[in-house]
């Protein structure tokens, strides 16, 4: 009797991501309107990774803390999250983090939320509790944070689990939200105190379970032997690094006893850049244009921009970074400069400021400017800026003169 071959052992997919923090208030972008459009993205990023669920037939949603920013975040907005949630026909679960600790005091307790959340999210399972829960064939060991500030950390229960008492054939999904070996929200969010929520699986087996779904770091992040950070489905900072990779959520096969197979998907709407230029010449210049180009090509209002200055140009070409920078101010979210660029006259432009014969006056004006620029202690940066500013606007005289006396030679 030749017996059929028992039927493949499902390998359960899930949707790994966190730091949602719906509700981010970015004050530090001052158009309302702006502002508005950053906060919006947020929830329409939730819209995508709910998608991308459905798309990948995946089995469970696991949010490694931080769904919401604050305890105090509007009602409607709470309401249109859940809502949005709870049109997936998969579980979603749900651990608190710091920003939305599932203690007194927490987003989670608010009675408005606790009753949005019965009627519009069913699928929504929200763990408050440190205890082993089977769902969507798997077992999940859940470090919920219950303060904002956990001195002991979050999964120490795990230290002392009796591993042997869980399913076998299961495969097991730590899901925390803390920081590791430096790697947390302490690092960027005043919200979060040194020493803080910190987790050490190093304590665990390594071999008792599968996948660390971990929520806090705003970045990708690989954390050896079996741990990942999502990052959040839409960047909320610039990047601290090159490598920084922000705006995805994480498509996961896990299986007992194997290595889980970890796929990164994008959900960013809006891209941020850090750019650190030294400028020293017009070419300088010319690279800086091409490279914002190649950073944000035609797009309007959906970059944003942090460019870190440094160098020295000529008059002229200064002011063509300074109609670069309008220009970038008008097309980009938001665009911040950190750093200066000096403006010094190049040889010709100042030749044409000190060989005035026809304007004697301007010609000694520019000579104290120069010999006062030169004369100036580099640490004195408010009187070197003035006295560039004056050799500017006398350039810019200047050059009003030559083309009005061109206009009437013409005419």
């Amino acid at each position: 009797m030749i017996e059929s071959p028992l039927p493949p052992i499902p390998v359960p997919r899930l949707l790994h991501t966190a730091d949602w923090q719906i509700g981010k208030p970015y004050r530090w972008i001052e158009e309302p309107e702006r502002r508005s459009r950053l906060q919006r993205a947020r929830v329409e990023a939730v819209e995508r990774l709910l998608e991308t669920a459905n798309a990948q037939n995946v089995d469970v949603v696991l949010v490694a803390g931080d769904l919401f920013d604050s305890n105090t975040i509007d009602t409607a907005l709470a309401m249109e999250v859940l809502e949005l949630i709870g049109t997936l026909s998969i579980p979603v679960v749900v651990i608190p983090g710091n920003h939305d600790h599932g203690g007194a005091g927490g987003i989670w307790r608010r009675s408005d939320v606790q009753q949005e959340l019965r009627q519009r999210a069913t699928n929504l399972h929200l763990l408050l509790e440190a205890t082993p829960v089977q769902i969507a064939g798997i077992t999940l060991l859940p470090c919920p944070l219950r303060r904002q500030h956990e001195s002991v950390s979050p999964g120490a229960w795990l230290d002392t689990l009796d591993w042997d008492s869980l399913d076998s054939k299961l495969p097991r999904v730590v899901l925390a939200h803390g920081s590791i070996q430096g790697f947390g929200a302490r690092d960027y969010d005043r919200s979060t105190e040194a020493g803080a929520n910190q987790l050490r699986p190093n304590s665990w087996d390594h071999d008792a379970y599968d996948y660390l779904a971990l929520g806090d770091w705003h970045a990708l992040k690989e954390v050896p032997p079996k741990g990942w950070y999502p990052g959040t489905p839409e960047p909320d900072r610039f990047p601290s690094q090159a490598n920084d990779q922000r705006g995805q959520v994480l498509l996961v096969d896990v299986k007992r006893g194997q290595p889980a197979t970890v796929e990164p998907i994008s959900t960013a709407k809006f891209r941020w850049h850090n750019e650190r230029v030294q400028l020293r010449t017009s070419h300088d210049l010319e690279q800086l244009q091409e490279r914002i180009v190649s950073l944000t090509g035609r797009r309007v209002g959906k970059d944003l921009l942090r460019l870190e200055l440094d160098g020295q140009l000529g008059l002229e070409a200064h002011q063509q970074l300074q109609h670069l920078l309008q220009k970038l101010e008008t097309r980009l979210l938001h665009l911040r400069v950190r750093g200066h660029c000096h403006r010094r006259p190049e040889p010709s432009e100042l030749g044409a400021l000190l060989e005035r014969g026809d304007a004697p006056l301007m010609e000694r004006i520019a000579r104290q400017l120069q010999q006062q620029l030169e004369q100036t202690p580099a640490e004195q940066t408010e009187h070197i800026a003035l006295l560039e500013t004056s050799l500017c606007e006398l350039h810019r005289l200047c050059q009003d003169a030559a083309d009005a006396q061109a206009l009437e030679d013409a005419a």
